[in-house]
């Protein structure tokens, strides 16, 4: 006789992917990916998914929803995924936390960049303050690397000016800039849409600056707008907030074992 207890405590592929509200592919990816504890199989080969994995795969697909965010966001979604599947839930918790308060922060940087950029074409700069800073400092404040840096100068995209001592001077108007490049790439961005902006912001006339963002030429990849990506970061906030009662109610569940 049919053990019918031990059968019912797994679950199919298909009865998985149709409560999350995916295709059974997309729960045999997130495995491969790490985001499932291991699935067990059966004598003939089938996945034995139990209902930990259906919790765990719910918080990946809240975590990985927001498909438009990528880069650094999406890795610190993914290792919160990854850690829980590995059964460190509290860990994953405290990691969920940071990577909520980081999404915020991205989300004020985009915000005051795109402040700026309403205010550069209108033609209102950054007043000289007389205050000037070094690239690693720059580096510091803007939360990128040094080469980051030297690469957004090498392609042309802000000039910075001399000290009498040769050494790069970073001042208001060139901070500023760099917030605006910050964000841009952030939101994926192309190098060359984001010299076009500077450009047209160079030659001092006034206009949409979401217009001249979304006007490419046939060469140039721009994957998103400004006003997008805050939109876009809005969206993972909230995915992220679920994420963390997500992790709340399975170290619950854990606990009830």
């Amino acid at each position: 006789m049919k053990n019918t207890a031990a059968v019912s405590r797994y679950i199919r592929t298909s009865e998985i992917a149709k409560a999350v509200g995916v295709h059974p592919n997309t729960v045999r990816l997130y495995e491969e990916l790490g985001f499932l504890q291991t699935v067990p199989r059966s004598i003939k080969g089938y996945r034995l998914y139990t209902k930990e994995h259906l919790e765990q795969m719910r918080l990946a697909r809240i975590a990985m929803r927001c498909e438009f965010v990528e880069g650094n966001i999406r890795k610190r979604a993914a290792s919160v995924v990854r850690t829980a599947a590995k059964g460190d839930l509290k860990e994953a918790l405290q990691m969920a936390y940071g990577y909520l308060a980081h999404i915020r922060n991205e989300r004020s940087k985009a915000e005051e960049a795109l402040e700026l950029s309403q205010k550069w074409i209108s033609g209102e700069f950054p007043a000289d303050s007389g205050v000037y800073y070094k690239r690693t400092d720059v580096a510091r404040l803007l939360e990128v690397s040094i080469d980051v840096l030297r690469n957004w100068e090498r392609n042309g995209l802000v000039n910075i000016p001399r000290s009498v001592n040769n050494y790069r001077a970073y001042g208001p108007v060139e901070i500023s800039r760099l917030k605006i490049i910050r964000t841009l790439r952030a939101a994926n961005y192309s190098m060359m849409a984001i010299l076009r902006m500077m450009k047209y912001i160079d030659t001092g006339k006034k206009g949409d600056m979401r217009g001249v963002l979304n006007t490419p030429l046939p060469e140039e990849d721009v994957v998103g707008a400004a006003d997008r990506w805050i939109s876009a970061l809005t969206e993972t906030e909230e995915d992220a907030k679920e994420v963390i009662l997500q992790l709340e109610k399975m170290i619950k569940i854990n606990m009830e074992i």
